[in-house]
């Protein structure tokens, strides 16, 4: 029996274990470990006043539409560091907006959900130039391994200025 178990263990039965901290596969899970990520997103911000009186036609007069793009590496199948910019205007600076964030995702079985938190700062180029928090959650969907689609809105509180909230619908292209 000594034998047997010597011999199991010599030839990597920890790979057999239930333990899911030990090299468990997740084999035809659409969420991985070591992944990188491109995002191409719209976004749409809306200042403090639109949110404390959030109606339809605020969003429609009130809002900021724009373009950005994000990379993202997640180290483990849960835990990765993402970076984005984004442009809402074109009147002043191209790039209104930079930051980085911690982003914790838990995939949902192999279905292609996965909620995230996210939180950071950056840096806002437009309007007025200052340093920014930020605190966010979202959803993406795995449409396949390397290709989904996500909305998550944060809330971004900045030096010296009022807050504000911005949105983003994308898609994701991961690798």
């Amino acid at each position: 029996m000594i034998l047997l178990l010597a011999a199991v263990s010599a030839t990597g039965a920890q790979e057999m274990s239930n333990d899911p901290g030990l090299h468990q596969s997740h084999e035809g899970d659409r969420y991985r470990a070591e992944e990188f990520s491109l995002d191409i997103f719209g976004s749409l911000s809306l200042g403090k006043q639109e949110i404390e009186n959030i109606s339809g036609n605020v969003i429609e007069e009130d809002s900021e539409l724009g373009i950005g793009v994000g990379a993202n590496y997640f180290f483990t199948r849960n835990i990765g560091l993402g970076a984005d910019a984004y442009s809402d205007n074109s009147t002043g600076s191209f790039i209104d907006s930079a930051s980085a964030n911690l982003i914790l995702r838990l995939p949902l079985g192999e279905g292609g959900f996965a909620p995230y938190a996210y939180g950071g700062g950056g840096r806002q180029f437009d309007m007025a130039e200052v340093w920014f928090g930020q605190v966010g959650a979202g959803i993406e969907y795995r449409f396949t391994t390397n290709f989904g689609a996500f909305l998550d809105a944060r809330w971004v509180i900045p030096e010296e200025v009022d807050y504000y909230g911005v949105a983003r619908l994308g898609v994701r292209f991961a690798f």
